[in-house]
């Protein structure tokens, strides 16, 4: 398969990048800035692209060069702390343009890049789950997964008539830069059940909202 990953140069990007690569698939690797890591996967590394720019998502469009993908993983993202105590509006906004609006961005920049039949998926979070908050806070995180998750239902729809399936998947709590390094699955882990899960999408479950280990989500 030819697939694309967003956010490719660390964390559960950069697994995902080095397992696909490995597992024999061609993997176009797209990030702000490379890594050395990243370097070592052997997959097409594309500079240079903030999935919260329009120019950006352009240059992407311009760089694959016409190549037809069957999967497309949108794993870029950011998490900044939030508090009702500390309401930086800014920082809502911009986990808002990079975590949900970029996505979406990402998608409809190289729709026409995707073969009928093929795959997307956005690596969401259960933070986004409105059923699922139990603790409250981390308002700009939340609110973006959230927006994320509905507008992921709506492709699903929307792609449908070309056979394109839509994973909504929460990677677990990994132990990456974002997370500090806690948690409880390793970016190893994490990326094998993420791999699993778009195995196993079709059209039958597109717009499931999974756990990397297979659990259904609540909304």
């Amino acid at each position: 398969m030819k697939i694309l990953i967003t956010g490719a140069n660390r964390g559960i990007g950069l697994e995902l990048t080095r397992q696909l690569k490995t597992g024999g698939h061609e993997v176009f690797a797209a990030c702000r800035q490379s890594s050395a890591e990243l370097h070592e996967t052997g997959a097409h590394i594309r500079e240079g692209i903030d999935v919260a720019r329009d120019d950006a998502i352009e240059r992407l469009h311009q760089a694959l060069g016409g190549v037809t993908l069957d999967l497309i993983i949108n794993c870029a993202g950011v998490l900044e702390g939030v508090s009702l105590d500390n309401l930086d509006f800014d920082s809502i906004v911009k986990q808002f343009q990079i975590n949900a609006v970029g996505p979406l961005r990402v998608i409809k920049g190289i729709e026409r890049c995707i073969v009928d039949g093929g795959k997307v998926a956005m690596i969401t979070s259960r933070m986004g789950s409105i059923a699922d908050n139990t603790s409250g806070g981390s308002y700009g995180y939340r609110m973006s997964k959230a927006a994320l998750n509905i507008a992921s239902v709506s492709l699903a729809h929307d792609l449908a008539p070309r056979n394109i399936a839509v994973a909504i998947i929460h990677p677990g709590y990994v132990q990456t830069e974002m997370t500090g390094f806690r948690g409880n699955l390793t970016p190893e882990e994490s990326a094998r059940g993420i791999i699993e899960r778009i195995e196993e999408l079709n059209m039958s479950n597109s717009g499931t909202f999974w756990h990397q280990s297979g659990e259904v989500l609540p909304w």
